[in-house]
């Protein structure tokens, strides 16, 4: 109740017109200085042009909403400000300022990555909901940022001392400065093009002018060495920076930070992965989307595709989700990488991302799919609904549970992309062409497409119905067509306008067309069926996961062995989300026996919700509403 209260008094607070959202195809012209030269075929909504209605996605939104606005403004930059000398305090401050912990400790080489995330998120929920509480804490996060960087004297601002990108170009070893410098870079800029913030601009040209004056003197050897170590998305930021100024030296950044190792065999269309470090490896990729908008390099767009494919082909979980141990693996041997440490979420948010930008180019329900799939099953499941505490991982061993973070001493990566994610939600629900709009996930919401002169509001329990309403409200008659996603897992779809069924002649798998002149009070109402089926891993039949449409559902196991302070991380062990023991209990009953034809024949609905029962008596609901106790999403099957 404390949240939804929070929320409503947060969304009160609307300030002006925001002019922009993130950097995806057709969004903030007036900003860009570089136009795209790609070609393509759809283009995404302002975040602020979208308002989700009361649903489990908004509940999350709000639990992150409350979560961000507890973190304090002199927290989040006592840092910058004690490493640049621009702070002073009695006895380091201690009676001053609460020292936030874990990956933000004062002795951590990646510490200032959550400020970073921190400006991202706060920028993107104020897109979200208007309330005007984030665009204070982000302006004074900017404003404290910019004396910090004033302070250092030549354009440098982070949390840790420049020796520390001194030792990276040296190639020693360092933790992934280029890394944490690529959220502060990230940040900024969304405060420049979600928030509106001009200072945020300024401060992040002159981050990339310092890099570039750094950087610009260096041979390829040195280059060569000093990429080796995580430098995350960093060269996206210089693409993103580029677009925004048309300063050709921040084109060379990005190109400097090409990863010849990581890039070139993905032009050759070589799907070996080996063992790489999968986030190291995602945002590569996502620089090498944002060169193919600005420059049109076909090179670029068709690795980009190449490497989305593999990735869902070859390296994705049934919930969506990637990664064993943060690592690929021979996806021959699939089963055998089922782990209490799979899924980390940050590859999840990446894929997302990577995923926007593929549909823009090539509006495809095969990219819709993965994204409704991904964001249910993991992002919006990664969020503890008693504390609005994230996970690290979505672990997939049977037996195991999801390990939270805590308020603040568990500051991981994971916590960082979560503040973002959960702020986002309604960024992918509707996309637009010069034709009409395509309708991709079925969360309730509304849409205000102003260009058209109309809105549609979507109403919806989906995935516990298998209904979705929409309704167009429109000053005059409108003349556009609505593309509405038929999704690979729906049975035969049920269409009908105004209350009259008309006919599809689409399958799943592909978009319906409705064409027509739409007036005030009109509606769509769809029905798209949904059924049980089995997953089974590709090296071993016999161990599957069970979906409902698009659903993970996962087998309820209880806490047995869960001793507090599980389930949450304990920040006073070291990397305790990277070596978290589980203590599984022998004889869990993770052996589901069906048909494997007819999955669903003896499972029984138990509520009007997505909870199920077998025959056996195992209990099931979505992976994304198990918290707090044991599960099993991969089964042993033992065939009816």
């Amino acid at each position: 109740m404390k949240l939804r209260l929070l929320f409503s008094t947060l969304a009160l607070g609307v300030c002006g017109l925001l002019s922009a959202q993130s950097v995806y195809p057709g969004l903030f012209q007036n900003k860009l200085k570089v136009a795209s030269q790609a070609e393509e075929s759809a283009a995404c909504f302002e975040l602020k042009d979208v308002r989700l209605l009361p649903s489990r996605f908004r509940e999350n939104l709000e639990r992150d909403s409350a979560w961000m606005v507890s973190i304090g403004v002199d927290r989040l930059l006592h840092s910058f400000r004690t490493t640049s000398g621009v702070f002073a305090g009695r006895e380091g401050g201690y009676m001053t300022v609460k020292k936030l912990g874990g990956w933000e400790s004062l002795d951590c080489e990646l510490r200032g990555h959550i400020t970073g995330h921190l400006l991202s998120a706060y920028s993107l929920m104020y897109a979200a909901t208007g309330g005007n509480v984030f665009k204070l804490k982000g302006d004074s996060l900017v404003a404290g940022l910019a004396k910090v960087q004033q302070a250092y004297g030549n354009g440098y601002l982070s949390a840790f001392p420049e020796e520390l990108i001194n030792r990276n170009i040296r190639g020693e070893s360092v933790w992934a400065p280029w890394y944490t410098l690529h959220k502060i870079f990230s940040g900024l800029i969304d405060q420049y093009l979600y928030a509106d913030n001009p200072q945020a601009l300024e401060v992040v040209c002159r981050m990339g002018d310092w890099a570039y004056e750094k950087l610009r003197p260096l041979d390829e050897a040195t280059r060569r060495k000093m990429i080796r170590n995580e430098f995350g998305g960093i060269n996206e930021s210089f693409y993103n920076l580029y677009a925004l100024t048309g300063d050709e030296r921040y084109r060379w950044l990005a190109r400097f930070f090409y990863h010849n190792e990581v890039i070139d065999p993905l032009k050759e269309e070589k799907d070996d992965l080996g063992t790489k470090h999968t986030n190291t490896f995602i945002p590569k990729v996502l620089a090498e989307a944002r060169n193919y908008e600005l420059s049109g390099d076909g090179e670029s767009r068709s690795l980009c595709e190449f490497f989305w494919n593999t990735m869902i082909d070859r390296h994705t979980f049934a919930p969506g989700c990637s990664s064993d141990k943060e690592h690929y693996f021979d996806p021959d041997q699939f089963s055998k990488h089922i782990t209490g440490y799979t899924g980390e979420t940050c590859c999840t948010y990446n894929m997302l991302k990577l995923s926007r930008h593929l549909f823009c180019w090539n509006p495809s329900v095969k990219v819709a799919d993965y994204y409704e799939r991904a964001l249910y099953n993991h992002i919006l499941g990664q969020q503890d609904p008693a504390t609005g505490m994230v996970a690290y991982f979505l672990p997939l061993k049977s037996g195991t549970h999801k390990v939270y973070s805590t308020p603040d001493q568990s500051f991981w990566c994971c916590v960082g992309s979560g503040f973002e994610s959960h702020a986002k939600y309604a960024e992918s629900i509707y996309y637009h062409n010069r034709e009409g709009l395509y309708v991709n996930l079925f969360i309730p919401s509304v849409l205000h497409w102003k260009e058209r002169g109309m809105s549609v509001r979507m109403e919806t329990d989906f995935p516990e119905s298998e209904c979705v309403k929409l309704e167009v409200s429109a000053e005059q008659p409108v003349r556009t067509a609505f593309y509405l996603r038929y999704p690979s897992w729906s049975g035969k779809v049920s269409v009908c306008i105004n209350g009259k069924k008309v006919k599809v002649g689409q399958k799943p798998g592909s978009y319906i067309v409705l064409d027509r002149e739409w007036k005030d009070g009109d509606s769509i109402e769809l029905t798209y069926p949904m059924d049980f089926r089995l997953e089974q891993t590709p090296d071993n039949p016999d161990v599957a996961a069970l979906l409902y449409g698009p659903v993970a559902l996962a087998g309820k196991l209880g806490t047995a062995g869960m001793e507090a302070p599980a389930p949450f991380s304990d920040p006073a062990r070291y990397n305790d989300y990277y070596t978290y023991d589980y203590h599984i209990p022998a004889d869990l009953p993770v052996v589901l026996k069906c048909d494997r034809k007819r999955p669903g024949k003896n499972i029984r609905r138990t509520d009007g919700g997505l909870n199920f029962e077998t025959a056996g008596g195992q209990r099931l609901s979505p992976l994304y509403d198990v918290h707090r106790q044991r599960f099993v999403v991969y089964w042993n099957l033992d065939s009816e």
